[in-house]
């Protein structure tokens, strides 16, 4: 008698909310406090080889998750919970040999389509369980998530992209063609990468609520240790941008590349008086100068910064507004999230575009786990897609990866290509259990320790 196919038996979801306000960890012009915070989603399957059922590495779990600096995970998770009905019940074998099938159902789902389409929370949520389920297929693979893709049949990839809206762009037999000529060599870079790592740079030392000496010693340690671009927060105000930039580039020297990154604060006209006013400290690009929407806008301020580089994708809502991106000529890097987008096949696609178009994606990675997940993209990219890794770049901060189970290395400025099989999604136990919000251990003492100090404070009144 054959054995019963393994199927999936839950979505758990979990808000997990790290207190990085409290050093400003992660502050910006429009987030001036995050709360780092993850939607999170486990897939429960009832597979024979679920020995233990507490760590989700053993091919019967696939973890996900999405990215909010707060409050937004009580929608988030909430959106995940809603996805369920779709999942559960669902065939492992089958759900792995063709994850596309799931994403083109979650993003067909008329009801909850009205709400986006393809944008916004929901979208966010189809990527977490999407990306949930390939954390499963590289599991169940034995395989890091960047080396299936690699060594996956060019024509199976194609079939997990969905092409509605992008063959104006982006044609199946056009993606094909990249990705068969990307393997070519592949051998070779994955021997590279396994020994030399992908480069990075770090926004460790520019958060806007950093002082100016925290600001010149993190920039004097990133360099120090090996990385060759720094990124800071700027917006808030002009005259303190100008000194924060002159500071770090006293910090760092003529030789290492200095981002700034906007999140999204200005205008058109705005983002071009102050990109040229931070020009004469050599800032490499200029990250999203104004509303991730604005196509048309990224294209003028393009155009009058140059030869300061455009950059922006952590914001962007999926593969359709990429495409004008490139079709307008309205960056000059892009960068993909991992978390924003309707999870792998979608970023699939939007790799595939960038190759077309010729454009560098140096992936956002600031926030929690995303480090994590979005190196296999890169990774993917060079080894079986573009084979280059040059003005290509992840960014890398250096807090929260000790809650994972697969955590990101980072040697010598650059990322170690993770070995273990899976997305490197999965998160530690211990982390869930103490940081859930608002009955992990953690968030129930701090509740507590409020309340006595609020009653402390009427007593004395």
């Amino acid at each position: 008698m054959s054995p019963t196919p393994a199927r999936v038996t839950a979505v758990d979801t979990h808000d997990i909310r790290f207190p990085t306000s409290r050093e400003l960890d992660g502050s910006d012009a429009m987030n001036p406090d995050p709360d780092y915070s993850a939607a999170y989603a486990v897939l429960r399957t009832d597979a024979a080889d679920n020995t233990d059922g507490t760590d989700g590495t053993d091919g019967a779990e696939g973890h996900g998750f999405t990215f909010t600096i707060g409050r937004g995970n009580d929608v988030q998770v909430a959106a995940i919970h809603a996805l369920r009905h779709h999942v559960v019940g669902r065939s492992v074998d089958e759900l792995c040999a063709d994850p596309g099938s799931l994403f083109r159902d979650l993003i067909g789902d008329s009801q909850l389509r009205w709400l986006g389409p393809e944008k916004g929370v929901m979208h966010m949520a189809i990527g977490a369980v999407v990306n949930a389920v390939w954390d499963l297929a590289a599991k169940r693979a034995g395989k890091p998530l960047w080396r299936l893709l690699a060594e996956a049949d060019p024509v199976w990839l194609v079939r997990q992209i969905d092409f509605r809206y992008l063959t104006d762009a982006l044609t199946p037999d056009e993606a094909l063609g990249l990705l068969r000529r990307g393997r070519e060599g592949a051998g070779e870079r994955t021997a590279r990468l396994l020994a030399h790592g992908y480069p990075a740079y770090t926004t460790s030392p520019g958060w806007l609520g950093y002082d100016d000496a925290k600001l010149t010693r993190l920039a004097a340690q990133a360099v120090a240790d090996g990385f060759t671009q720094i990124k800071l927060k700027v917006g808030a105000d002009l005259d303190d941008d100008v000194r924060r930039c002159r500071v770090a580039r006293a910090a760092v020297g003529p030789g290492v590349r200095i981002a700034v990154d906007a999140n999204q604060r200005w205008d058109v006209a705005e983002a071009i008086r102050w990109t040229r006013a931070l020009a004469p400290y050599d800032p490499y690009w200029i990250e999203e100068p104004t509303s991730p929407d604005d196509v048309l806008g990224h294209a003028a301020i393009r155009e009058a910064v140059a030869p300061v580089k455009v950059a922006t994708g952590e914001h962007v809502h999926n593969r359709v507004v990429f495409k004008q991106m490139l079709q307008a000529g309205a960056l000059d890097v892009l960068q993909i999230d991992a978390a924003r987008v309707g999870g792998v096949n979608e970023n699939l696609a939007i790799l595939l575009l960038a190759a077309k178009y010729g454009v560098p994606v140096c992936p956002h990675a600031g926030g929690v786990g995303l480090c994590e997940l979005v190196q296999h993209f890169s990774m993917f990219d060079y080894v079986a897609l573009t084979g280059t890794t040059e003005d290509r770049v992840i960014e890398y901060v250096d807090h929260l990866h000790d809650h994972f189970l697969d955590p990101v290395v980072i040697r010598e400025g650059r990322y170690t290509a993770p070995t273990a099989p899976g997305f490197s999604a999965a998160m530690r136990p211990e982390s869930i259990a103490r940081y859930t919000f608002p009955g992990g251990t953690f968030w129930a003492a701090d509740l507590a320790q409020q309340t006595q100090q609020t009653q402390q404070k009427g007593h004395a009144a």
